[in-house]
């Protein structure tokens, strides 16, 4: 086995984490696909991946390794697109990522409608409320919300989204409205472990952002459930505006203590492969930009 076929048969164990989950990818057999491991790893003369009964992980000269590997595979199907003309059509797969309910309300649409214009791609999607290593688990293009850190990622801006506080018209008439984060210590909270403190929000307060301890009678793990409790006039719950955009459209939301709220967090479109990125993740990446910009709730 050459060498390029090696570096193809060392990403898919390091993304999958198992020689069997890889041999399905690739269609060989686990024992080629270890033969193929251990002959780079002879070749090279250091250990790849850390192996356990259960899972295989890339070792940390392997994690560098892989970055390598993904930028020189990339490379190749770039010069094969230049090869094959400047018009050749996105084919491949296409691995995306975005957090759950981002996903769901902002992303998905948007690859049926990639997926429709360009029948010789494969989409695989991971909705996931974590950020997903691009290198490590094969990521081509991630939705990421919030400042980013320092990367040799590239990143593309597409708007920004607001944490809003929000409860029912029914839930105000009952409690009336509160005119400060400090008047918020006898009122029903619906809190979630979605990315947020249970215990404590944070505020925007002239002399600076401070947080509230709040006490919730209801706790729960996905925001769409607390959203669903506060449109119930349960309480008052603390999610990000994109995730209940609708609801505030229509009414059955409202925002309480705006002037009160941090800084608008940024949505970025981020990307492993820079300028030279495929012909594929190019024309997602331009779709879904496109598409982002033009949506109100996110601008």
């Amino acid at each position: 086995m050459g060498r390029f076929q090696q570096m193809q048969v060392f990403q898919a164990v390091a993304q999958e984490q198992g020689f069997s989950a890889a041999a399905r990818r690739l269609n060989m057999s686990p024992p080629a696909v270890t033969r193929a491991i251990a002959a780079l790893e002879d070749d090279l003369g250091i250990k790849l991946f850390n192996r356990t009964t259960r899972i295989v992980r890339a070792t940390e000269v392997g994690l560098r390794y892989l970055e390598d590997v993904g930028r020189i595979l990339t490379e190749v199907e770039t010069a094969d697109e230049a090869a094959a003309g400047i018009n050749a059509e996105p084919r491949g797969q296409l691995a995306v990522t975005a957090p759950v309910l981002f996903g769901r309300l902002f992303v998905m649409q948007h690859i049926v409608e990639y997926l429709s214009s360009y029948p010789e791609v494969e989409v695989n999607a991971l909705f996931l409320d974590r950020n997903v290593g691009l290198i490590e688990e094969g990521i081509d293009v991630a939705i990421r919300i919030g400042e980013l850190p320092d990367s040799n990622l590239h990143a593309l801006r597409v708007g920004s989204v607001r944490v809003v506080l929000v409860a029912s018209p029914d839930y105000i008439e009952r409690n009336g409205l509160p005119e400060s984060p400090l008047d918020l210590s006898d009122r029903q909270f619906i809190a979630t472990t979605a990315g947020n403190s249970a215990m404590g929000w944070r505020f925007h307060f002239p002399d600076g952002e401070r947080s509230v301890r709040i006490k919730s009678r209801l706790q729960v793990t996905a925001n769409d459930a607390a959203i669903e409790a506060a449109r119930c006039g349960f309480g008052i719950t603390r999610v990000m505006s994109y995730q209940v955009a609708r609801h505030l459209a229509d009414g059955s939301l409202n925002i309480l203590l705006a002037d009160f709220e941090p800084a608008p967090r940024p949505i970025h479109i981020v990307h492993r492969e820079g300028r030279n990125a495929s012909t594929k993740t190019r024309a997602f990446i331009d779709l879904l930009a496109h598409r982002l910009r033009q949506d109100k709730a996110l601008n």
